[in-house]
């Protein structure tokens, strides 16, 4: 099986794009992450930008490189979308690193796409090109040398599969290394010796200590290097490249030739990609003597580099969230269950009252008419609604609202965040006012379902009240149409309920003012094993006279009828306000 690639019995759980933003190049990987933390590539762009043409040592990136750098980070933003990846993650390296405008650069990245950009070191750049080597060659406990050549920097790191043990960033880029040296074409072989001189005065020791702990293998990686392995290994079509050894010999071979011919001549080298041909001398230069100085007699080609180690280690670091994934595909659910495990949500009461919430809005559709958006709103409210406990209990429905409002959640519309935090905030204390944050900025049918949301939030919280899940169902029964009788919901219950009654008793008015009319309860308990039900022998129930719950605009109802055939119970006036 390929490298990365998945077994069709693994569960294919995220997508995500990784970009690399080099000197040179930027690229871009999409992959696909199973549930056993592997990965599979399934597309990729590049686009060799030259952003750091003018950049390194100190100076500007140009106008010019930063408007094609950002025409093509649109194109690849795109791409991704159009494969609907989890998350985009980005890492920008020596040449916007050096570059006096390279926040400037990455800031107008963030405003005109959206994409957040990392700015990393050169020791963590070689960190994540060793993961990815190693993981790629399947070096295992042996030792191997990774070298990486970019435009800006080359990496050298030396260790196993699982731990990088020494890493070294060097200034020594194709891209610098020819604006320096290069003053002719072809290249002199005063230059040559000049830019040989200079490698190994920031590469030798470092170089010496290598070779003296040992190592097994060579691993080139990069487009450079790629591209000289190919010509060293002839008619090799690139598909095969993948861990192809070649000799050392032929990568000094190569060098030779390249050095030994104008830019025209190297344009038309079988094999040589004509974008790299202005700088193809320089890089066979630099791993020739690279090469040499480890006394290697051969290298290893990997086609794996920064981004697929960009991707190795956000799966190092999201192992609970990839494997959410494979429990929740569906973005939004599962960056609702990421907030509300970030915020220590106690699962089983959140997801009773959601499951409350979503049964009253099922068997109430009669009534309001909304439909399978406003309904999954409310079940994400429910989920989230006591998040805010995480700051304090006091005033927690509010804390939830900004949790909500800036918890990161993916896949939804801004307005749509909105609307699912205000749900969440109105599930205790006040009703919606105007003068409230984000409730003032609706319209009105928006105003009216977040009004109907969170009035059901408010009775399912109700009636999880003791958080012990005693109400195992509701049942609502209408009245006959064109009569304004009250609308019954009946309780099923497991246990003791007293507590959830009283607190529904507490939060029913809002629904019954919604609905405008009142609301009664009657509790059915759930049968022990081989028994009946409450609801199914009449006298077994107790009864219990009361009123019914009512809008503003209803006159008080009379006592309940004694002949109930299941316990029923209904509110008069509103207990003392007691916090929970």
């Amino acid at each position: 099986m390929p490298y990365g690639a998945l077994s069709d019995l693994v569960t294919l759980t995220m997508q995500i794009a990784a970009i690399d933003i080099g000197t040179n190049s930027i690229h871009m990987i999409i992959v696909r992450i199973g549930s056993d933390l592997t990965f599979e590539v399934i597309d990729r762009e590049k686009d060799m930008v030259r952003l750091g043409a003018s950049g390194l040592e100190g100076g500007e990136l140009s106008p010019a490189a930063m408007a094609t750098g950002l025409q093509t980070l649109a194109k690849f933003r795109r791409l991704a979308e159009s494969h609907g990846v989890d998350e985009i993650i980005a890492a920008a390296t020596s040449a916007v690193r050096e570059s006096e405008n390279g926040g400037d650069f990455i800031a107008e990245v963030y405003r005109s796409t959206g994409i957040r950009v990392k700015v990393i070191s050169g020791s963590e750049e070689a960190r994540l090109i060793h993961l990815a080597a190693a993981y790629a060659t399947g070096i295992g406990p042996r030792t191997g040398v990774v070298i990486d050549i970019g435009g800006g920097s080359v990496e050298i790191t030396a260790g196993t599969a699982a731990r990088m043990q020494t890493g070294r960033s060097f200034k020594l880029g194709v891209i610098r290394l020819t604006e320096k040296y290069v003053k002719s074409d072809p290249l002199s072989r005063r230059d040559e010796r000049r830019m040989v001189k200079a490698i190994r005065k920031d590469t030798r020791a470092y170089l010496n200590q290598l070779r003296k702990r040992g190592f097994d293998r060579v691993i080139g990686t990069s487009g450079t290097i790629q591209t000289l392995g190919e010509l060293a290994a002839g008619n090799v079509q690139p598909r095969d490249i993948r861990n192809l050894r070649v000799s050392a010999r032929a990568i000094q071979r190569v060098r030779q030739e390249l050095t030994e011919r104008s830019l025209d001549a190297r344009l038309k080298m079988p094999g040589l990609d004509p974008r790299r041909a202005d700088l193809s001398v320089t890089g066979a230069v630099l791993l020739d003597t690279l090469l040499t100085d480890l006394r290697a007699s051969q290298l290893s080609l990997c086609d794996f580099a920064l981004r697929e180690g960009l991707v190795l280690d956000y799966v190092r670091r999201n192992r609970a969230q990839i494997q959410r994934a494979d429990r929740y595909p569906d973005v939004r659910r599962r960056s609702v269950i990421s907030l509300a495990e970030r915020c220590q949500y106690v699962a089983p009461h959140a997801r009773q009252v959601a499951r409350l919430c979503l049964q009253l809005f099922d068997q109430l559709k009669p009534d309001h008419g909304l439909g399978a958006q406003e309904r999954e709103w409310l079940e994400y409210a429910a989920l989230l609604h006591d998040i805010g406990v995480h700051i304090s209990y006091e005033r927690h429905h509010k804390h939830s609202y900004y949790l909500i409002k800036n918890g990161d959640l993916r896949g939804f519309e801004p307005s749509e965040i909105e609307m699912i935090a205000l749900i969440a905030r109105y599930h205790r204390q006040n009703l919606p006012t105007k003068s409230h944050e984000g409730y003032q900025g609706l319209d009105n049918t928006r105003r009216r379902t977040v009004r109907l949301l969170g009035a059901l939030l408010r009775l399912a919280e109700g009636l999880e009240r003791s958080h012990a899940q005693v109400v195992t169902g509701v049942r609502v029964q209408h009245p006959v149409k064109g009569r304004r009788l009250p609308l019954r919901i009946r309780l099923r219950t497991a246990g003791d309920a007293e507590l959830e009654i009283w607190a529904a008793h507490r939060h029913v008015a809002a629904l019954a003012d919604w609905l405008d009319r009142p609301i009664l309860f009657e509790i059915s308990h759930a049968p022990a094993k081989g028994g009946a039900s409450h609801a199914q022998h009449a006298s077994d129930a107790a009864q219990l006279p009361g009123q019914a719950v009512r809008g503003r605009r209803h006159r008080r109802l009379g006592q309940d009828h004694a002949t109930r055939p299941a316990r029923q119970v209904a509110v008069g006036r509103r207990p003392p306000r007691l916090r929970h």
